[in-house]
């Protein structure tokens, strides 16, 4: 991969991260290898990346299950 900007990297690491996934690959380590060697990006950087999606992905799952928990204990209409 060329020098990119921090952001355009970040954003490339992601969608391949989440291809990985999508394409059944769930060792994290298979996942690391396959993107820095696809990538030609450091491994410590895609495992930084792949931390903050973790995370934000985390914070998404909190918010739906809190916006489930209110469906289910608001009084029938």
């Amino acid at each position: 991969m060329n020098p990119l900007n921090q952001t355009n990297q970040t954003v490339e690491i992601k969608k391949a991260i989440e291809s990985c996934i999508e394409q059944g690959i769930t060792d994290k380590q298979d996942i690391y290898t396959k993107i820095v060697t696809d990538l030609e990006v450091p491994r410590p950087t895609v495992r930084r990346v792949a931390r903050d999606l973790r995370l934000d992905m985390l914070k998404k799952i909190d918010i739906l299950q809190s916006r489930i928990s209110e469906i289910e204990s608001a009084p029938p209409k």
